[in-house]
């Protein structure tokens, strides 16, 4: 039996132990959570109105909330990634990041520019210094798919580590957008699929991912250095600037970590948020970049802002809420929305109101703030999606202890007069 196909019954397995198990909310909840719950928080954080409150479920995308929160407290709004470019004696060129998110085809053509401003005339071997990340994993709870959710992290990475591509009838593998050239690796990620437009993750399960990214990436340097008029050729891989080589140039990422998070929260980007959460721990604990210095970071700003107790029901093993290993309660994440409040207007419109959301299989949840100023929380983990459904519960206050909550009609009395 394929893995695949035994963590689809594990996941069952277990969705049908926790909706047996689940405490009952009460009416009209009470028909639409089998496992989950949700919280209602006033602009004090008082809670109003909840429903298993502190068992810990699963977040998924929802624990971005948290990665912004941190990292707004470690790097600051204004932090820009930088990445520096060094030469050496024979005209090869270094490239040594630090997660920048933002390294795409027109940001690679800027930085070309400037470095023949700098005098740059000639680039011969292209090479990538790897060094500001020493990840013990691959990123935690990635399903190793073509997806380009899936794709990988690292110091220095292109177009979000995933390949455009546009598969003609005849079979012709053309790029899938304007802005990049088609690259061998293009070629190679795009044999066997369909006639259509496809955006890949640039690796295939158990594949040796650092020098995935960095074949990605010297690719598109070289292919946008012809494009540049920059004369050379050589080799193109891994390697760490020599001493005597020079800095030539350290580029700045054209957006901040403001508008960084604008866009992960916005559109739920998994490449971003990582990126942001490895620096986190890189910033306060030094390079190279770990998950688990990320982790210790980002638990260190929960427990300064939220509180050690509060802190310890949430469990973040990776910026984006991938990973199943993940958990929250419900009101931890309602503590977390109090201090994020300064920054509702991150959060996208669902339903109406501010929200981030959070879906994988089994897993349906929503964060944010009502109309009228409240927090509220979803967390659902079970086998049919009622989020829409619990929501608008919500939104109309059709709650226990809201005003519009319908109220239990007295029954008639059977009690004989005397």
């Amino acid at each position: 039996m394929k893995f695949s196909h035994l963590l689809s019954i594990g996941v069952s397995v277990l969705f049908l132990i926790g909706e047996s198990a689940a405490a009952s909310c009460s009416p009209p909840f009470n028909k639409l959570i089998r496992n989950g719950g949700y919280g209602v928080s006033d602009g004090q954080g008082k809670i109003i109105a909840s429903c298993n409150s502190d068992k810990a479920y699963v977040p998924a995308s929802v624990i971005k909330v948290a990665t912004a929160l941190a990292a707004f407290d470690i790097l600051g709004p204004d932090y820009r990634f930088t990445t520096a470019f060094y030469t050496d004696k024979e005209q090869n060129l270094y490239i040594k990041g630090t997660g920048d998110p933002m390294l795409v085809s027109d940001e690679i053509r800027l930085i070309l520019q400037a470095l023949q401003k700098k005098g740059l005339e000639k680039i011969n071997a292209i090479y990538v210094d790897s060094s500001a990340f020493a990840l013990e994993q691959d990123v935690p709870g990635s399903e190793g798919s073509d997806n380009s959710y899936d794709a990988p992290v690292g110091a220095t990475s292109v177009n979000f580590n995933s390949v455009p591509v546009r598969i003609s009838k005849k079979g012709t593998i053309r790029s899938g957008e304007k802005e990049t050239p088609l690259l061998p690796l293009m070629e190679e990620r795009a044999k066997g699929y369909p006639t259509g437009r496809h955006r890949l993750n640039i690796c295939r399960r158990n594949c040796q991912t650092e020098k995935q990214i960095a074949c990605y990436a010297t690719e598109l340097f070289r292919a946008l250095q012809e494009e540049a008029g920059i004369a050379g050729k050589g080799k193109m891989g891994i390697s760490s600037v020599p001493e005597d080589a020079k800095l030539m140039y350290t580029h700045q990422s054209s957006k901040n970590l403001k508008e960084l998070t604008t866009s992960f929260l916005k559109y739920s980007s998994n490449f971003i948020s990582n990126l942001i959460y490895l620096t986190c721990g890189a910033k306060k604990y030094g390079y190279p970049a770990t998950w688990a210095k990320a982790e210790r970071a980002v638990n260190e700003v929960l427990e300064k802002r939220l509180g050690k107790k509060t802190a310890a029901s949430i469990i973040q093993k990776d910026g984006a809420g991938l990973s199943r290993d993940n958990r929250v309660t419900v009101r931890a994440m309602l503590e977390l929305l109090k201090v994020f409040r300064p920054h509702t207007s991150l959060l996208r419109k669902y339903m109406g109101v501010r929200t981030k959301t959070g879906s994988m299989k089994g897993i349906y949840n929503c964060a944010g703030y009502l109309a009228d100023g409240k927090a509220y929380v979803i967390l659902l983990n079970q086998r049919r999606n009622q989020r829409r459904a619990v929501l608008g519960l919500l939104k109309k206050g059709q709650y226990p202890g809201s005003a519009t909550y319908p109220k239990k009609k007295k029954g008639k009395s059977t009690k004989k007069k005397q």
